[in-house]
């Protein structure tokens, strides 16, 4: 490389954390979802002027009418980011603008639970025609290890028109982009946790991309933690959830186990918790729901598959978690029948949708399977969530249901607790229902007969 390209190129990631050191660095965050939008706020929060870009035009104009869509995030918040600059935008030719990018956008499975990546790369086509030399390009949405390498960087290094290369090194050419991935930690619901307290993983393509994404994360969070390569924190993430999902499915067959044997699993797992080291409890529900852990082992599986290497361990636990919504609604037919009453026909009442308690999220939550199978079998389904008034469509379901209110509880033939908000006056709940089952231990205490705990 030429004196003259190192000095460009030199000055490329200078002047990016000299803005950056300055607060002047413009930052767009592609994605006003449950991740991208409390990562803008944090961004707009330490003065740093941040574009949040969605193809949503309808989460443009609330966003920039000040108004918010998502349950945990008050509209007051988005109204003092709008004061201190914040703008939302569709107009994907802006990114031009940007000394950052950051993509959050959805990462599912397809119809054969292999990665579905389509978010991904259209976001990155979009992105492609306006790359400029200098700026940064940053993956958040959870994905299998090499996505980055393999997927982002040669789409934009042949559809930019600049010629431009993404930096491996500092002795690349001064024609230069930068690329991280640096997976997001969001835990809807979680109060205890501060956004900013949660520590940020990085692993850039090249070292400065890596100093930069570490420089600017930094910047909001009050750790960072670098590692040697994208695929290295891609993995890191899966690590984290494929962790939960096979202690989650340990539980979920003890607890089945335990049913047979009449014993308490959440009981077992208070006395277990009483070890002060060596164990850490982990809960059984209705099955697994949420944007990572019901989808990340599959993304690995899949990728592990072109490798020639088969993650049993893994996809049975994915098969454990997934089989769980197919036992609440066996238990409810079973339930009605020791009362005379067939499941054809009966009336029965879904208390929660969303994936978890007190969220309004209803990503991959396993109370959309139980409602169509109830329905299937010809169930009378309704359901109530004070944080979700309707249920629409999406990519697995069309429901079209509507929350209803809880004053005609004694006219269902069976109430069950699939997502346990604390909202709900469970003594009252059982008090007026002919039949509860309960999922997830909410009426513990409770020895009225007629809960059925599954």
């Amino acid at each position: 490389m030429s004196q003259t390209s190192a000095i460009a190129y030199a000055s490329l990631a200078s002047e990016l954390k000299s803005r950056i050191e300055n607060r002047t660095a413009a930052i767009g965050v592609i994605g006003m979802g449950y991740v991208g939008l409390p990562l803008a706020l944090l961004f707009t929060g330490e003065r740093f002027p941040v574009t949040g870009f969605d193809i949503d035009q309808k989460k443009v104009d609330s966003l920039s009418a000040g108004h918010s869509y998502i349950y945990r995030i008050p509209s007051e918040e988005i109204r003092n980011a709008r004061d201190r600059g914040f703008r939302s935008s569709s107009d994907y030719s802006r990114l031009a603008d940007m000394d950052a990018l950051i993509i959050c956008v959805p990462t599912p499975l397809d119809d054969h639970r292999e990665p579905d990546l389509s978010y991904v790369k259209a976001t990155i086509e979009s992105i492609a025609p306006h790359l400029r030399p200098g700026q940064l390009v940053v993956l958040e949405s959870t994905t299998y290890p090499g996505t980055t390498e393999e997927v982002l960087v040669p789409v934009l290094e042949c559809m930019n028109p600049r010629g431009m290369k993404a930096e491996r090194n500092r002795e690349d050419q001064d024609n230069t982009f930068f690329v991280a991935f640096s997976p997001e930690r969001e835990d809807p619901g979680n109060d205890t946790i501060a956004r900013h307290d949660i520590p940020k993983v990085v692993g850039g393509l090249g070292p400065d991309a890596t100093d930069l994404a570490c420089q600017l994360y930094g910047s909001i969070f009050t750790r960072t933690v670098p590692v040697s390569s994208p695929a290295v924190a891609e993995m890191t993430k899966l690590l984290e959830n494929i962790y939960r999902c096979v202690n989650i499915a340990m539980v979920n067959e003890l607890k089945l186990l335990c049913l047979r044997m009449g014993l308490n699993i959440w009981e077992i797992i208070e006395a277990a918790s009483s070890k002060p080291f060596g164990f850490h409890p982990f809960y059984p529900g209705p099955g697994l729901g949420g944007h990572c852990i019901p989808v990340d082992p599959f993304y690995l599986s899949w990728k592990a598959a072109e490798l020639d290497f088969h993650t049993r361990f893994i996809e049975l636990a994915g098969e454990i978690n997934s089989s769980m919504p197919y036992h609440v609604v066996d238990a409810i037919n079973s339930a009605l029948n020791q009362r005379g009453r067939p499941l054809s026909g009966a009336k029965v009442l879904i208390l929660g949708v969303a994936y978890k308690k007190d969220v309004d999220d209803l990503r991959e939550s396993p109370a959309l399977t139980i409602i169509e199978q109830l329905q299937q079998q010809g169930a009378v389904v309704s359901y109530n969530d004070p944080y979700i008034p309707f249920v629409g469509r999406g990519r697995k379901y069309d429901l079209q249901m509507t929350s209803v209110s809880l004053t005609d509880l004694p006219l269902y033939d069976c109430i069950v607790i699939i997502t346990d908000h604390s909202d709900y006056d469970y003594r009252r709940i059982v008090s007026e229902a002919k039949i509860v089952v309960d999922t997830r231990n909410a009426t513990r205490g409770n020895l009225a007969s007629n809960i059925v705990r599954c």
